[in-house]
């Protein structure tokens, strides 16, 4: 039998040859991994003397979470009068989770979840960017989100002019359904979206549906599998939600009429982990 010799030349992008008019086969880049709970890197039992208060705080946090009601009010514990070394502790266990909120007017209020969902730190802030106010608050979102995001909002849409409508697809009708989903909306009812991924638009309709609904307060990042950026608009009660996946490529583009939407919230079942999360935690410091 005589051997035939077999060249190997490879697979995969560049092995094979170009075609006839320079075109190439691209492959879509592979997301990167989905950001899961991570334990925060805490201090030994032994290293943290002088730490009474923070753990004596941290324990009616949990207390609290335990009994946490959806239904009831945000509840709140004010920082104010801890020292650097009970700060310290409460930073590395509370750490910075998925889902921050930034206000651009005005530009004094941080607000940033912790690693255990539903337990928020509520920052304001001095001219000088320097902190005046540190709370924590177990709840769906801060109350002062709620109270805040839409306090200089419009109830009413200008609809198209008869010009614009000539020139645009479904921006006119999609501006109409808004103002009558906003004028009826009251905190609590459930979500009205528009599917935009779903509807066929052109670059004008997004831009005059950006101009018609305007700028609001709140820009919120919820970081998962990819992102997703929530932000408010003039429009009481409206909310624009696109969903990125991790190489930064728009997979949903939504508008919400809702008080906030249900991605930016804790659900109670989050904050029932959150609270068995912490007792696991606190249990290091007790025995």
């Amino acid at each position: 039998m005589k051997s035939i010799d077999i060249t190997f030349t490879g697979t995969g992008p560049g092995s094979q040859p170009l075609e006839a008019d320079g075109a190439q086969l691209e492959y879509m880049q592979l997301p990167g991994e989905m950001q899961t709970f991570v334990p925060p890197v805490l201090p030994e039992p032994e290293e943290i003397e002088g730490c009474e208060a923070a753990l004596e705080l941290l324990d009616k946090l949990l207390s609290a979470a335990k009994v946490f009601d959806q239904q009831g009010r945000a509840q709140q514990f004010d920082l104010s009068g801890f020292d650097q070394t009970n700060r310290t502790l409460i930073d590395q266990v509370l750490g910075e989770g998925e889902v921050s909120v930034r206000f651009h007017n005005p530009e004094d209020l941080r607000i940033q979840e912790s690693v255990l969902a539903g337990i928020w730190r509520v920052q304001h802030l001095d001219a000088q960017g320097r902190v005046v106010k540190d709370l924590i608050e177990i709840g769906a979102v801060p109350a002062v989100l709620l109270s805040e995001v839409f306090s200089e909002g419009r109830r009413t849409i200008q609809a198209a002019s008869a010009e614009q409508a000539e020139v645009l697809l479904n921006a006119p009708s999609l501006l109409v359904e808004l103002a009558d989903k906003v004028a009826a909306y009251q905190p609590g009812d459930e979500p009205h979206v528009i599917n935009l991924t779903l509807l066929p638009h052109s670059p004008e309709d997004l831009e005059h549906l950006d101009t018609s609904l305007g700028a609001g307060r709140v820009a919120i990042l919820s970081r998962g599998y990819g992102n997703c950026r929530i932000t408010s608009t003039g429009i009481t009660h409206v909310w624009w939600v696109q969903f990125f996946n991790s190489t930064d490529v728009i997979i949903l583009n939504t508008i919400e009429v809702v008080d906030v939407p249900l991605v930016a919230k804790a659900s109670r079942e989050d904050i029932q982990d959150s609270a068995q999360r912490l007792e696991e935690i606190l249990a290091v410091y007790q025995q």
